[in-house]
């Protein structure tokens, strides 16, 4: 995509990673082409999940997308035997599995990372036949082309599923932030911290104008819909690296149903608390982080995590200057294995010059 005038990619990555800080004051818990519509940080590692976590005090908070053709050939011919029967051939099983990391409107890139998967053509038409694909939430703000981003996984989608394999979505806490800043604007919210709105959280946390332009009702449902947690595999698919997830249910579809249902109400305060328990992060990161996942693997199933929502370089602790004087970010090569070898992040930077992260699995160690 073109990037705006006077800006380059790698300024407006900078840039984008000076606005990943959380401000002082912020305190609390807290297809290629567009087609048709098909019809942030968890409890102390070690500590029970009501407790505040490490670095984020406990009033922390987020404020601060016909029949086949047969060739007849000559029919005049008599045939004196039937032909035989063709051998019977075993059910396919399943494609391949894919996951990808956060995209934030970094469509060009996503389009990139795909096609080196073999997972679309030199067009951005599906070609990957029976693979599956998991993306792990977060289509938009801070980059150039959420919509374009959400436009895309759309049509995926129903060529994946018209191939034999799928495409599929999680709801990551972009998603929710970018529902409310729609929804509600500049309602008042309970923040624990004062006065909040979505509004302002959505342009705090990299929200683009022209998303907002272009944002459809299709957009809005489909977004709305979105799973918050799968299985598959064996791999527990979540976007946030948060224990948060067990406030919503004891089972996969008890999550997502509560997820659902809290949309549905369509309550200020409800969603900007679903909001910010979603922006949670660092859960499974320090001592005790195995713990962490081996919470929500008991819960909800599976024997890895994988995740996106908290950038790889920040995991590692290699971000150098916060303040943006680097021009370039850490290099990022792949996924990060960690916790005990329980936990897999997906989010490699994308919007601070890292890269932008498509993976099959199983990923050995």
């Amino acid at each position: 995509m073109t990037q705006g005038a006077g800006q380059g990619p790698e300024a407006e990555r900078t840039a984008t990673l000076r606005d990943f800080r959380v401000p002082a004051y912020m305190n609390e818990t807290g297809p290629y082409a567009p087609s048709a519509p098909p019809a942030d940080t968890a409890p102390p590692l070690g500590e029970s999940p009501s407790a505040p976590e490490e670095g984020y005090p406990d009033a922390y908070t987020p404020t601060q997308r016909d029949l086949p053709v047969i060739q007849r050939g000559d029919t005049a011919q008599a045939v004196s035997e039937p032909a035989p029967l063709p051998a019977a051939q075993p059910p396919a099983g399943p494609g391949p599995l894919y996951v990808v990391g956060d995209v934030h409107g970094y469509l060009d890139q996503l389009v990139a990372a795909l096609q080196e998967q073999g997972l679309v053509d030199s067009a951005g038409q599906w070609c990957a036949g029976t693979a599956r694909l998991w993306f792990l939430g977060d289509f938009t703000d801070r980059g150039p082309d959420g919509i374009g981003v959400i436009d895309l996984v759309m049509r995926l989608s129903a060529e994946a599923a018209a191939a034999g394999g799928y495409c599929k979505a999680l709801m990551g806490n972009h998603e929710l932030l970018l529902l409310g800043a729609k929804r509600f604007g500049d309602t008042p919210v309970n923040s624990g911290a004062g006065t909040a709105t979505f509004q302002a959280a959505w342009l705090l946390n990299g929200g683009q104008k022209s998303d907002m332009d272009r944002l459809q009702d299709h957009h809005l449902q489909w977004m709305a819909r979105l799973d918050a947690v799968e299985e598959v595999d064996g791999y527990l698919l979540v976007h946030s690296d948060t224990t948060s997830y067990l406030d919503y249910g004891d089972s996969i579809e008890a999550v997502n149903d509560t997820v659902r249902e809290t949309l549905t109400r369509n309550d200020a305060d409800e969603c900007w608390d679903l909001f910010r328990k979603f922006t949670k992060r660092f859960s499974f990161r320090d001592e005790g982080g195995a713990d962490a996942v081996r919470s929500l693997l008991d819960t909800y199933g599976g024997t890895r995590i994988v995740h996106g929502h908290s950038p790889i370089p920040y995991l590692l602790g290699e971000v150098g200057s916060e303040d943006g004087d680097e021009t370039t970010g850490p290099l990022v090569e792949g996924p990060h294995v960690y916790a005990d070898g329980l936990a897999i992040a997906m989010d490699g930077g994308v919007t601070m010059a890292g890269k932008l992260l498509v993976q099959q699995l199983p990923l050995d160690v």
